[in-house]
């Protein structure tokens, strides 16, 4: 029983840090006031990450049945996803963006990434971003809407286990923020969490999509997340809140654009 009560704690830890649905006041007042169990609490979170994706796909499915074209009902469903993240993960890589970027030395693009103004740079990362999501969303939904649904669970899920690479791999580039408070998840709920993930990533094989594909999408998202590892390491010398944002953001666009290929 305090096991089962344990995995809820944590999940309504994930849900209060990750998104603005709606969560028991005193979870969300613990939310706030410490990430102490941050570290274990990521073993849920890709759970999290997948009833995200299952409004999301429902937002979308609920617009093609209203007759919206394929790119009206992406752009739909991620704007229902930035709107239940608060656009965490795109603040993340818009900031990494302009910092990485428009900085010259390593304390410089960290101060720029704290900036709140958003620079040319990040205002091109999320332009692309959001360009080449809905395109590929769009391409998946003309193929097959429940497979456009699945798609966006799955990634919802992979991509959120995925940005926890940075966290997992780099030191702390800065001795504050949400990145160095959260602290470094635990080696066996990285493990627990990768199983979950794995689970929720292979759903759109039920769904009609090959094995072979899934698989594909599943190794490129995870290796698009794990880019951000060096670039982090070259540009300012670990990981920040931001940088785990951004990996989220570069393995969701990878994932979508493996289904719109049509391996």
């Amino acid at each position: 029983m305090r096991h089962g009560s344990s995995l809820l704690a944590d999940f309504w830890l994930c849900l209060g840090f990750y998104t603005r649905l709606p969560i028991p006041r005193a979870a969300r007042q613990a939310t706030a006031q410490s990430l102490a169990h941050f570290p274990r609490a990521v073993r849920i979170l890709p759970l999290a990450g997948a009833l995200l994706g299952a409004i999301a796909g429902i937002v979308l499915a609920v617009a093609v049945e209203l007759g919206l074209s394929p790119l009206l009902a992406a752009l739909l469903a991620l704007s229902c996803l930035i709107i239940l993240t608060g656009a965490l993960h795109e603040d993340g890589l818009a900031d990494c963006a302009d910092g990485f970027f428009g900085g010259a030395t390593r304390q410089r693009k960290l101060d720029i990434m704290r900036d709140s103004q958003i620079g040319t740079f990040g205002a091109l990362a999320l332009l692309l971003s959001l360009s080449v999501r809905a395109a590929s969303l769009a391409s998946i939904t003309s193929e097959s809407p429940g497979l456009a649904a699945a798609v966006l669970i799955a990634a919802a899920a992979l991509s959120r286990n995925a940005a926890l690479i940075p966290l997992a791999v780099l030191p702390p580039a800065r001795q504050d923020g949400a990145g160095y408070a959260a602290g470094t998840p635990d080696a066996m709920a990285l493990a627990a969490a990768a199983c979950l993930a794995a689970v929720f990533a292979l759903g759109p094989i039920l769904a009609g999509a090959g094995f072979v594909r899934t698989l594909a999408a599943i190794a490129l998202a995870t290796g698009a997340a794990y880019a951000m590892v060096p670039l982090a390491k070259k540009h300012i010398g670990g990981c920040t809140g931001d940088v785990a944002g951004a990996a989220q953001q570069f393995s969701e666009i990878v994932f979508y654009l493996a289904f719109a290929a049509r391996f």
